[in-house]
């Protein structure tokens, strides 16, 4: 399947099978588990179906100009993607158009070491900004410093350039792909306490963590333990024994 956009030739092709993808470490240590949260509330809110793709550190695929390219974002959000053929296996990378949609979203985490998450250069290896914005053409591009909690948010506009966004009186972003707020939460989780990126739905609620479940599930019961003591103290002062 190939595209022309812009006198670009792009082919989307499927990676071979005996190609070897690189497997270095993440070169900032909050990303893992920057990471996981972020999926972590998607799952547990049910809005992670089959047919989508969440992934981290995960390649996506095109070839430009005959020449394969292979970036990785910290993160990014597929809303709908094919099955795998056999089914339910194991994806070693992802090629949209070929393997399904564009991702709506990619996010990067800044580290000390690492600038090319802005990088603008289209020679073969073109930059990741230029690969996600004129290649992909992925809708939403967010860039997060984890330890200042400094977050910008790009949106393509009309002609295909990202424009930076400005945030909502929440000092949060709007993903109408995923009918989800992106914002920044400050607090602690997995030993870790910092800034965080949390998604927040339609109404206001943020999509919570499992730990945080537990929490609220067990104040819900205390809650209930509390009124069915004042229940029975006044029963009680009434002259009637609440187990009656």
């Amino acid at each position: 399947m190939t595209v022309e956009k812009k006198k670009i030739k792009i082919t989307w092709e499927k990676l071979p099978d005996d190609f070897v993808l690189d497997d270095e470490p993440a070169d900032n240590i909050n990303q893992p588990l920057l990471a996981a949260a972020l999926t972590e509330s998607l799952e547990l809110s049910g809005r992670l179906g089959e047919s989508m793709l969440v992934g981290t550190n995960f390649g996506i695929c095109a070839t430009v100009e005959e020449n394969l390219v292979i970036k990785a974002p910290d993160w990014f959000y597929v809303r709908s993607v094919l099955a795998t053929n056999p089914p339910n296996q194991n994806r070693r990378s992802y090629t949209p158009n070929l393997q399904g949609e564009v991702p709506a979203i990619v996010m990067e985490f800044l580290s000390e070491t690492e600038g090319g998450e802005y990088s603008l250069k289209s020679k073969y290896p073109p930059g990741k900004w230029y690969y996600y914005e004129r290649i992909l053409q992925v809708p939403n591009y967010a860039i997060f410093e984890p330890d200042s909690g400094w977050l910008e948010f790009y949106q393509l506009d009309d002609g295909g350039r990202y424009q930076l966004q400005q945030p909502d009186a929440n000092n949060r972003y709007w993903v109408s792909q995923m009918g989800l707020y992106l914002g920044i939460w400050p607090g602690s989780k997995a030993n870790r306490t910092g800034f965080w990126l949390r998604w927040w739905d339609e109404t206001g609620q943020m999509l919570l963590w499992g730990t945080e479940l537990v929490e609220q599930e067990r104040l819900r019961a205390e809650q209930e333990r509390l009124r069915a003591e004042q229940l029975a103290a006044q029963l009680r002062a009434a002259g009637i024994e609440p187990e009656v």
